[in-house]
């Protein structure tokens, strides 16, 4: 079939490539000059002058991402050489806190647990306890059940060093609003399921290159290799049901593929006519989250290539990234705030101020980088919209039905899902 896959994001790519895998013939649409959507490069110019390619935001994945690094591998941007992969570590710049030993499952945790510093007898207990009890229950609780209710017999110290973070880096949704579903449901995966290749679920993978490089770059180079049409710089306008299919800025398709933002794909389908009031309302009635990344400047390398940092509303940032580890220029480090409220100035001053107050007073700040709608909110018993939108039309995005917050993995999945669909029964080309 004639497929029109509309975004370039890391769902759109993944959709190209999979229909192309399945014989379709594909054209991409992308509005911007640049792939890779929300998860994308971009040039920093740093204090002395220099530049550096980095990323819109730090990203991060982990090895129960199978899709994902599996896709990777597909078109040539191999997730050993992408990656610097480590256990599970969640300590803070003064040692304290949870690094899991590079065992395999459940003894890394239990161990893990058991030698995490800083923590005293009762903390360990209080997460053993309440850990047994979530394997029990299988992982499941009420849809409308909170992760700060579901971790209520943890203590404060184990929420504040281990919950916390876990839930917002996950989720990007604070844990008294996040889903206790999906967060269980990320934690089964990553403690007990299986990892891609060698690697364990739970191990944290760090990009060692910007995410252009990494996944869009290869991917585009993939899809040209095989005659799949890309056009960049041309935001689609007009969406139309047709015979026997769609118009795509006038251009006949059989099927087509909304891989942009979700306000985007709500204008379009709109517009478009099609019978999915269900689909609209869904996706118009998401509240969305936002991360900003904080650029920075110093002389000092830490002393693990990301570390936990204690948070508080005028203290942001949850996260610190040692770029320097990571391939790029020394020095350089990425704080990150998720799911935080502030303007760019006041976030940049507020980190600034944090990190001063660490000790780490050479920091200086480099650029701060804000996407005001990174994910949407990963609230407790929220409807998503389905893939299928009506007849020959569907979506693919990480705001979409699935077991997984907004994730590059829950974009590749629902990608992998949608090019699924196109040759199932019910999902040809719409009527006139």
């Amino acid at each position: 079939m004639k497929v029109a896959v509309i975004g370039a994001g890391w769902a759109g790519l993944a959709a190209a490539v999979a229909a192309t895998q399945a014989a379709h013939a594909v054209t991409v649409f992308e509005a911007t000059r640049s792939l890779g959507g929300r998860a994308r490069s971009l040039q920093v110019e740093l204090p002395d002058g220099s530049t550096a390619m980095l990323d819109n935001g730090q990203h991060i994945m982990i090895g129960a991402y199978v899709q994902t690094l599996a896709l990777m591998h597909q078109v040539g941007a191999e997730p050993a050489q992408a990656f610097l992969a480590m256990p599970l570590t969640l300590r803070f710049p003064d040692g304290a806190g949870l690094a899991l030993p590079p065992w395999t499952a459940p003894l890394d945790v239990a161990w893990g647990i058991a030698a995490a510093r800083g923590w005293s007898w009762r903390d360990k207990a209080s997460l053993l306890r309440t850990a047994m009890h979530w394997q029990l229950s299988r992982y499941q609780c009420a849809p409308m059940e909170s992760v700060a209710r579901l971790c209520r017999g943890l203590t404060p110290r184990v929420m504040a060093e281990l919950i916390d973070p876990l839930c917002l880096s996950a989720l990007n949704t604070p844990p008294a609003r996040a889903s206790g579903q999906v967060f269980l449901r990320v934690l089964r995966d990553a403690l007990f399921g299986k990892g891609y290749g060698g690697w364990g679920g739970s191990n944290l993978l760090l990009p060692r290159r910007d995410l252009g490089r990494m996944f869009p770059d290869a991917a585009m180079q993939w899809l040209v290799q095989r005659g799949v049409t890309l056009l960049m710089g041309q935001r689609v306008e007009s969406l139309a049901a047709a015979t026997p299919g769609w118009l795509v800025d006038g251009q006949m398709f059989e099927c087509v593929i909304l891989a942009c933002p979700p306000w985007e794909a709500a204008s379009l389908v709109q517009r478009c006519g099609a019978e999915a009031a269900q689909w609209l309302r869904c996706t118009q009635a998401l509240e969305h989250e936002a991360i900003a990344t904080v650029y920075a400047t110093s002389g000092r390398q830490l002393a693990w290539p990301m570390l936990a940092l204690h948070s508080s509303p005028h203290a942001p940032a949850q996260f610190v990234f040692d770029r320097g580890q990571l391939g790029g220029p020394r020095g350089l480090l990425a704080f990150v705030v998720s799911a935080g409220q502030a303007d760019r100035a006041t976030v940049q001053r507020q980190v600034m101020a944090q990190a001063h107050a660490l000790g780490w007073h050479d920091v200086q700040p480099a650029q701060t980088v804000i996407e005001k709608r990174a994910t949407f909110a990963c609230l407790p018993g929220v409807q998503r919209p389905s893939i299928a939108i009506a007849p020959g039309l569907l979506a693919c995005g990480d705001y979409l039905e699935g077991p997984y917050p907004a994730t590059l993995e829950g974009a590749v999945r629902s990608a992998l899902q949608a090019v699924a669909l196109l040759d199932a029964p019910g999902s040809g080309p719409a009527p006139k």
